[in-house]
């Protein structure tokens, strides 16, 4: 079957929007789970928290978007680890 279909071609390697979003006490850096998919804007962000993913209602909507949580750190390292990188 190889030899019919010639050498095969690896697929284009898609990249994923990665998003950090910061609260007072936590950190998440989050990716979606497509290369189309995109954090949307709106006034009102809903999120929850869930296995491995974390879950974005915009304003209401009767839909989630579902991220990957890719990292969770504490608030007060994540800031002391950006005055590092700053220094350097």
């Amino acid at each position: 079957m190889t030899s019919f279909g010639g050498p095969s071609i690896p697929a284009p390697q898609e990249f994923c929007p990665e998003y950090t979003l910061l609260s007072d006490h936590v950190v998440y850096v989050i990716g979606g789970k497509s290369s189309n998919q995109l954090m949307p804007l709106a006034e009102t962000l809903d999120f929850r928290i869930g296995k491995n993913e974390l879950a974005v209602r915009v304003d209401d909507a009767k839909h989630e978007t579902k991220f990957t949580i890719k990292e969770m750190m504490v608030r007060s390292e994540w800031d002391r680890v950006q005055r590092h990188v700053e220094e350097q």
